[in-house]
């Protein structure tokens, strides 16, 4: 466990959104936090995270259409939660001009880059490097664009779970209009 004034969740997606690139992950353990923290209001800066995450990810699979639409929603929530982003060590100005440079490569349909996100807490930074040697990889690589497991995530899955879940949901559910 990782002692900080921040969310572990928090670090954790620092953590994946700089070191390995797993941005899939970056969504699934923000979503996790937003949706156990704010009652599910889609009005966060969590969202707007959670979205950044998922353009990068549509945008390194060269999905244009589905990166747009993520990196414009993320845009908005960022620019509506400012005084929360700084609360997480983001510098907003920043974060916000690295939007505007993402949007620009993502409407032009140009390759994908690895971006870092501004964080101004030089202790945070520390603390996410160090997390990220502990797991074997290093703050700020590139991410791996050959590697199908990373690119792909979301197709590669156990989805069992979600599977099965979904079943029993719907066996209640015609249970209950019976």
């Amino acid at each position: 466990m990782v002692i900080s004034t921040y969310p572990e969740s928090y670090i954790n997606f620092l953590v994946h959104f700089h070191g390995d690139r797993d941005y899939f992950e970056c969504h699934e353990i923000l979503e996790d936090y937003w949706k156990e923290h704010t009652s599910g209001e889609k009005n966060s800066v969590w969202v707007g995270l959670i979205q950044l995450a998922v353009a990068l990810y549509h945008h390194r699979r060269a999905n244009f259409k589905g990166a747009s639409t993520m990196i414009k929603q993320s845009k908005q929530k960022i620019l509506s939660f400012t005084n929360e982003a700084q609360a997480l060590s983001l510098d907003t100005d920043e974060l916000l001009k690295m939007i505007s440079e993402i949007e620009g490569a993502i409407l032009s349909e140009s390759p994908y880059q690895s971006v870092m996100l501004p964080l101004s807490d030089k202790k945070l930074i520390k603390i996410c490097s160090e997390e990220c040697s502990k797991r074997g990889f290093n703050w700020g690589d590139a991410s791996n664009t050959q590697n199908k497991a990373l690119v792909d995530r979301h197709r590669l899955r156990d989805r069992t779970d979600v599977i099965s879940l979904r079943k029993n949901a719907l066996l209640m559910k015609s249970k209950l209009n019976k």
